[in-house]
Parts: C-alpha cells; sequence; structure tokens
C-alpha cells in the first residue's frame, strides 16, 4: 500500500475497486494505519502483560472496519458478493479481536493474571 499503492488496489484479491476510484493518497494513509496495527501487534506481543489496552484499541479498529463493510453491503455500496470476499480478511479478523477482548476482560475483571 505504501510503495506500490495502484498495484494494491488493482490486484488486491479483495476487489477494491468496488470502494471507489483509485486514490493514490489515500491508499498510502491506509497503508500507514496498518503499519501501526502491526507495531501494536508485534509490541502487544513482546509486552503481553501490559498489552490489554492496546489490544482493545486494536479490537476498536477491527470492528469499527468491519462495521463499515456491514454498513456498505447491506446498503448496496457494496455488492453483495463482498460478504464472502470480506469474510477473511475484514469480519473474521474482527470476530477474533472480540473474542479475544471478551477474554481478556473476563480475565481483568477476576483478577486473574
Amino acid at each position: 500500500m505504501l510503495l506500490f499503492p495502484r498495484l494494491w488496489y488493482t490486484d488486491f484479491p479483495a476487489d477494491i475497486p468496488h470502494t471507489g476510484p483509485f486514490n493514490p493518497h489515500f491508499v498510502r494513509d491506509l497503508g500507514v494505519v496498518y503499519l501501526v496495527v502491526a507495531l501494536a501487534f508485534a509490541w502487544s506481543a513482546r509486552n503481553i502483560d501490559r498489552s490489554r489496552p492496546v489490544h482493545l484499541a486494536l479490537t476498536v479498529f477491527f470492528v469499527g472496519h468491519a462495521l463499515i463493510h456491514v454498513v456498505d453491503i447491506a446498503s448496496g455500496n457494496l455488492p453483495h458478493s463482498h460478504w464472502l470476499i470480506d469474510a477473511p480478511g475484514v469480519f473474521m479478523p474482527a470476530l477474533i479481536m472480540i473474542a479475544l477482548a471478551v477474554a481478556t476482560v473476563r480475565i481483568a475483571v477476576s483478577g486473574e493474571q
């Protein structure tokens, strides 16, 4: 996304052209977002005992991203084929993050470590 925004837009197997016209600045902006997400995951993996707030923030990002896709598909802004296209890369990560967030909140509430 950062180095080759047009190739990401045209060749990524998620039918990104359905989301609107190519905008290299916007694609690079999103590339920075995903770089920050990757760094947050890496930091969390190395600092597992302090990662709860970072994990919850990442969960908000993934769930928000998935909800935007749900609204766009349900409203007809994206074709219904995106229910399946977006399942592995958008919906599943959000569901996994929710499941992990529920577990981490339960641990925090119960006082376990």
